[in-house]
């Protein structure tokens, strides 16, 4: 497995969660992306469950969620902390913080 180097970019400052959750939400949708294609050639006609019509249109969420998993575990591709990275290299040339900024959400 490939690890790639998570400390923040120069400047050190330290990474929100919600910045993290981010990057991670983004390589989820990544992995899903690259995965259905795999899922939608799948014979399931002779499955135990026989496929039909309700089997595939559940198939998309249950390849969002095996890729969320694996962004969560860290098996993924691990684009996560390149975007981190980048996320944090962005939020210093505008000159703010991740601990300073504010939430505009309610």
């Amino acid at each position: 497995m490939i690890t790639l180097n998570t400390a923040p970019p120069a400047g050190g400052t330290p990474t929100p969660p919600r910045m993290r959750q981010t990057a991670q939400a983004f390589e989820a949708q990544v992995l899903a992306q690259l995965m259905q294609p795999a899922f939608d050639t799948v014979d399931t006609s002779k499955s135990a469950f026989g496929g039909g019509s309700a089997e595939a249109q559940w198939r998309p969420m249950m390849v969002e969620a095996f890729a969320a998993g694996a962004a969560r575990s860290g098996q993924g591709i691990r684009i996560q902390d390149m975007v981190l990275r980048h996320m944090l290299r962005l939020q210093e040339q505008a000159g703010t913080t991740p601990t300073t900024q504010q939430e505009n959400r309610p």
